[in-house]
């Protein structure tokens, strides 16, 4: 698979990457662990160099499923993991926790559990309000210092959190939610990476999975599947958003691809240090996740895909209103 830079400090990964969160959380049950491990390595055999976890997904279970999958491929892939939230077994509750203490105690269990002598990529989960983000930065400054951590990122940061961290820590990545199915990065954000240097990671590239083609309005998702909190999803907003659907049916049909690679490969059309991070437990989505890569959209498929998503208004807000509060604005 064909590589990308994500910013001006080295980090070179294949062109589109893996979301492992999924295989622990928010997707429904999890798989049986050994076919996880199977389609992560899969993965790697078919060209995916990137690979994204945190230390919250499934309260350690997807860090340790990403060390175990991963430890025969050491110094082949780059893993990115997170900090940001309270530690569970402190028993103080949920909620955000970006202070130096608990991001050393974060990256001190991620090594651990990742198996690995570095983090490659280290996020900032959300933006703790409590804790400005210069410590914060301060902070991985010091681990990178360390040889803990290789480099610096953040997600969900708004344009004025990341001109501050990254004057303190130069930032490499920004991970945010970005597809067809939700544009709001492009206003400021992706400006804001593009004048910094800073890569651009999406995740839920392929909208939650409605730009597969394979939800509708009668789609009933699994009782853990957080996509029955989120208004976006409710059968009467799948119904309307079909639209943007459609749109990539029509363009996958003319390259003989899926509406799946056609919403990656736009992704991708969009700058050459965008890396969307697909996630998938099954061995087919994953194949068909990495051929997006080889799917190549002309200027009058780009302008086709643009005419008709102008024409479209998606219903419903990305999260519930819970998570809303967590972004940075």
């Amino acid at each position: 698979m064909q590589k990308r830079k994500l910013g001006k400090r080295g980090l070179e990964v294949s062109a589109i990457g893996f979301g492992a969160m999924g295989m622990s959380q928010s997707y429904g049950p999890p798989g049986p662990r050994e076919e996880s491990i199977r389609v992560l390595r899969a993965a790697v055999e078919g060209g995916v160099t990137f690979f994204d976890t945190a230390e919250i997904y499934g309260a350690g279970h997807n860090e340790e499923l990403v060390g175990e999958a991963l430890e025969p491929f050491k110094g082949r892939v780059a893993i990115a993991t997170k900090f940001g939230f309270k530690d569970p077994a402190a028993g103080t509750g949920a909620g955000l926790d970006s202070r130096p203490e608990r991001i050393r105690q974060v990256v001190e269990t991620s090594l651990k559990r990742l198996r690995v002598d570095a983090i490659d990529l280290l996020y900032q989960h959300r933006v703790d309000p409590a804790v400005p983000i210069e410590d914060v930065a301060g902070a991985v400054k010091d681990l990178i210092k360390e040889g803990k951590v290789k480099h610096f990122g953040l997600s969900e940061a708004s344009p004025k959190t990341i001109r501050r961290a990254n004057a303190v820590q130069p930032v490499t990545a920004l991970q945010s939610e970005y597809s067809l199915f939700w544009r709001e990065p492009e206003k400021e954000i992706l400006p804001t990476c593009e004048s910094l240097g800073i890569g651009f990671v999406p995740f839920s590239p392929l909208g939650k999975g409605f730009l597969t083609g394979k939800i509708d309005d009668k789609t009933r998702f699994d009782s853990t599947d957080f996509r029955n909190t989120v208004p976006r999803f409710t059968s009467e907003n799948r119904k309307a958003n079909q639209a943007v659907v459609d749109i990539l049916a029509k363009i996958a049909e003319r390259k003989k691809a899926t509406p799946a690679q056609i919403a990656l490969a736009w992704l991708l059309a969009q700058k050459p240090w965008i890396v969307p991070i697909p996630g998938t437990k099954r061995m087919e989505r994953l194949e068909e996740n990495i051929g997006a890569a080889s799917v190549e959209l002309t200027p009058g498929d780009l302008r086709d895909i643009e005419n008709a998503a102008s024409t479209i208004t998606l219903k419903g807000a990305r999260y519930a209103e819970a998570q809303e509060r967590m972004i940075d604005r």
